[in-house]
């Protein structure tokens, strides 16, 4: 019985290169693949591109293609920042990353009382359709691949963005990008949310619903471990919470009576690349693997193209320290290289000075510039999936995708056979927040006990650290920002936003698919806090149950 070399050897010759050959820095030829040269590979392991995609989703992996390089940018105001991504796009990034301020995360616009001292801060201030069409003017929206950090009010942005494509003339069908969309771990671990779950999970559907149509080269939702790990959950739990709502939105969609074939494939995932090295790649191996055969034998799904997880990686944003910052670039570097050998299709590398503020454009620069030495420099991307077959890496591959299973048994459990109702009933019940807060507690308490060494802060400490010098964001930011609200607010015709919001709240009392009325708010000029408003009219607020 084969155990699909010649299928891959077939794949890898018809596939496309990069390069014509791949050598050392000795001028030696490089193996694409390391297998063993007598003996079947395991299935397990098996071969990239081919079921169960422990070693990668392509069969020519970086030989093929390099991962997307992704900076995670937005801060001030829509011009500043679209003068980063100009800077970034220059530099050679191949995608761009939206960071939203904290008034944006949460459906208000910049003169709302509760968006005092926020705007600008920790992203970029869009409040309208006309922000977003500034955000990426002289940025063709038809060839740049977008990414928009954005969860309880994701549906309203993506009608920005449909509206800035539309402003560019354009097609949707043309867009590439992904939308982050995912409620879940908003719930569980991040706590930016807008309506009570449900509500918010009709939204979700009702875009995967509307791409399908509409815009089927947009990735509908990125489902995002990033935030959960960064919360205190350990390499298994980030993995295992992750999937399960993945599963969670997968079972929502077959409720919905999507054909799993359609919008499966548009989904993607979103890890954190922590400091472990061998323990991250384990992670990322592991991930493919549950998710092929969870797709295949639980759910049904055939084609390649479903089986396939497809995720972008960050570089942890917890591991960064204010002690002696420049280790920093250090931290990040072993990260980057650990999502590159772990398969990650994009890559964001975090900047020295983000424990601090949003990184300045030096600093940057220098994090991507991180990920240029990665690929171009050290040859790790001549090999695909290097260290798979390494008996430690696949030990560390099974025993995470164990773990997983173990978590995976008790939330199906908890929904009596559902992973969609197990995981809205972890999140009502706390159980999510309280397995969180407690290997939060455990790894303090090794950081406390000296057991677990962080350099620069309980080892190898000294006090003449040197100021960096930091990003600052103006209070005027605050002020033009409001400002041009009230610009658009007089010249806007205020009929047609009272009509477009009224649909929007006559459709969310309905079941219709709420893209649309949505798309025709953004159009006539409704800001972000309105059309969210008039969605809570009907949807409701929500506030977290008390745990004891």
């Amino acid at each position: 019985m084969s155990d699909g070399r010649a299928e891959w050897e077939k794949e890898y010759r018809d596939g496309r290169k990069r390069l014509d050959r791949f050598r050392t820095i000795s001028f030696e030829g490089v193996s694409p693949l390391g297998v063993p040269e007598d003996g079947p590979v395991p299935e397990r392991i098996g071969f990239p591109g081919r079921y169960p995609f422990t070693r990668g989703v392509h069969a020519t992996g970086y030989r093929g293609r390099l991962w997307t390089m992704r900076q995670f940018a937005g801060f001030a105001s829509v011009a500043e920042t679209n003068e980063r991504f100009r800077h970034l796009l220059e530099a050679g990034q191949g995608g761009l990353s939206v960071a939203f301020d904290m008034p944006t995360l949460m459906g208000l616009d910049a003169d709302d009382p509760h968006a005092l001292g926020e705007v600008g801060h920790c992203g970029v201030a869009v409040s309208s359709a006309a922000d977003m069409i500034e955000l990426f003017d002289q940025i063709p929206l038809r060839d740049v691949s977008v990414s928009m950090t954005i969860n309880g009010p994701a549906e309203v942005l993506f009608a920005f963005l449909l509206v800035a494509a539309e402003e560019q003339g354009v097609d949707w069908k043309q867009l590439r990008g992904t939308l982050q969309n995912d409620i879940l771990k908003e719930y569980i671990a991040q706590k930016e949310w807008i309506f009570p779950p449900e509500p918010h999970l009709r939204l979700i559907v009702d875009m995967i619903e509307f791409c399908g149509r509409e815009v089927p080269e947009w990735n509908t939702i990125s489902i995002s471990g990033y935030h959960i790990r960064e919360a205190g959950a350990t390499a298994a739990q980030e993995l295992a919470f992750t999937l399960a709502d993945g599963f969670a939105y997968v079972e929502a969609c077959l409720r919905r009576g999507l054909d799993i074939e359609e919008f499966v494939p548009r989904l993607s995932f979103f890890f954190d690349a922590h400091i472990d090295f061998f323990e991250e790649i384990g992670k990322f191996r592991a991930a493919r693997r549950i998710w092929a055969r969870w797709m295949r034998d639980r759910y049904g799904a055939q084609s390649d193209r479903s089986l396939m997880l497809r995720f972008h990686t960050q570089t942890a944003g917890v591991s960064l320290t204010a002690q002696q910052p420049e280790n920093n670039i250090v931290r990040t570097a072993v990260e980057a290289l650990a999502a590159v050998l772990g398969g990650t299709q994009s890559l964001h590398t975090n900047a020295m000075d983000e424990v601090f503020a949003l990184p300045t454009a030096r600093s940057a620069e220098l994090a991507l510039r991180t990920q240029q030495v990665i690929a171009e420099e050290t040859g790790v991307a001549a090999t695909i999936d290097p260290l798979g077959g390494s008996w430690f890496v696949e030990q560390m591959t099974d025993r995470i995708e164990a773990q997983a299973e173990e978590i995976f048994a008790t939330i199906d459990r908890m929904g009596s056979g559902s992973m969609l109702d197990g995981v809205l009933h972890g999140i009502e019940e706390g159980w999510f927040q309280s397995a969180l807060a407690d290997s939060a507690y455990e790894f303090e308490k090794a950081l406390s006990s000296g057991e677990r060494v962080i350099v620069g802060v309980n080892k190898h400490v000294n006090d003449n650290d040197e100021p960096l010098d930091i990003l600052r964001v103006s209070e005027e930011i605050e002020t033009a920002q409001r400002a041009r609200l009230a610009r658009l607010r007089r010249k806007r015709d205020s009929e047609a936003v009272d009509a477009a919001l009224a649909a929007l709240r006559t459709g969310a009392r309905s079941d219709v698919n709420l893209m649309e009325p949505t798309i025709a708010a953004a159009r006539v000029g409704a800001t972000l806090g309105e059309i969210v408003g008039a969605m809570r009219e009907v949807f409701g607020g929500y506030r977290e149950p008390p745990r004891v």
